[in-house]
């Protein structure tokens, strides 16, 4: 028969071993392209995760945009007129962001090209914001940015946020 103590011990052990191991990963955010080491836990297969938001808004900033899609061009109601994912060198890109009524802050733009492969060091390629005021109705808002001499062919991602935190983002490529 095994000691009391000695079987305390081995129960805590076992126990402790448990909770590291139960541990919750940290998500890395889109411009870290540096990967966390392996651990046994990562080795186990396991059913795809989605991919995670750039960042988590807060309800009252994520319900500021209700709406956002990308093109070449936009109507003049902002909106853009024919929704894709996909661009060639040298098109103007636009984005175009609904936000429903009463809706004041900044609303920004950050646009991102994230390589070849999008796992390359992301370098920022614009930066953009507007003052929002209050309307009452939805509003229809465009972002654009053009190379004339040509966007290098890879990944790229626009951010938008509003007063300052990203709400919401959309990945695209250039070919």
């Amino acid at each position: 028969m095994a000691h009391p103590t000695a079987r305390l011990i081995a129960v805590a052990l076992i126990a402790s071993t448990a909770l590291v191991a139960c541990k919750k990963h940290e998500t890395t955010t889109a411009t870290d392209t540096t990967a966390p080491a392996a651990t046994p836990a990562d080795t186990m297969p396991a059913a795809p995760a989605p991919l995670p938001p750039t960042s988590t808004p807060s309800p009252a900033a994520a319900d500021a945009i209700s709406e956002v899609q990308l093109g070449t061009s936009v109507g003049a109601d902002n909106r853009v007129a024919s929704p894709m994912t996909s661009f060639g060198t040298k098109d103007t890109l636009y984005a175009s962001i609904t936000t429903p009524a009463n809706t004041t802050g900044k609303l920004g733009a950050r646009w991102t090209y994230l390589g070849t492969d999008g796992k390359a060091t992301a370098k920022q390629v614009d930066t953009q914001s507007k003052d929002l005021t209050a309307g009452t109705s939805a509003t229809t808002h465009e972002f654009h940015i053009s190379k004339p001499d040509g966007w290098p062919v890879g990944k790229y991602r626009v951010e938008i946020s509003h007063d300052g935190t990203v709400v919401q983002s959309r990945d695209f490529d250039v070919r």
